[in-house]
């Protein structure tokens, strides 16, 4: 059973033009180059021909999960989104209880999450954490080096 991811509708639409990326221009150049390392002699001994297959069988993988995900996404209305609790989408602004550090994210699936533009994914263990709290709540959430104990500051939408 595949699991369900929720976009935005930039986020859907990026994975969208990946997918047809993948399809329309790097799918042609695979089948060209079998066809060129093929025109080269004996493919029983032929390395570049055994390469050219190799990445055409990655980049149909890379396809067939493009295929899958975009098969169970879901594009969510963040107007219509509950502010009184982390959910998908929601904006966040947490504080670490040991160091006083004030942090603001969004969380958002995993192919979205971008650290550098405040973007983490639901999948994380913050994400997973944070998710269902309400303001004044406390999270303790067990990261690769230990427990760090968050307080939810503030929860909005854009």
């Amino acid at each position: 059973m595949s699991k369900v991811s929720y976009y935005t509708p930039e986020g859907l639409k990026k994975l969208r033009d990946e997918l047809n990326h993948l399809k329309d221009v790097e799918r042609p150049k695979a089948s060209n180059a079998i066809g060129e390392a093929r025109d080269k002699g004996d493919l029983s001994e032929n390395a570049e021909y055994d390469a050219a297959k190799e990445a055409q069988g990655l980049l149909e993988l890379k396809i067939s999960k493009l295929e899958e995900v975009m098969a169970n996404a879901r594009v969510i209305d963040e107007s219509q989104l509950d502010t009184s609790k982390v959910l998908v989408h929601s904006h966040v602004k947490i504080k670490n209880q040991t160091n006083g550090a004030e942090m603001t994210y969004k969380l958002v699936a995993q192919s979205e999450a971008d650290l550098k533009s405040g973007k983490i994914s639901v999948d994380s263990p913050i994400g997973k954490g944070l998710l269902g709290k309400k303001v004044g709540d406390t999270a303790e959430i067990q990261v690769p080096n230990g427990t760090v104990t968050f307080d939810v500051i503030e929860i909005w939408r854009e």
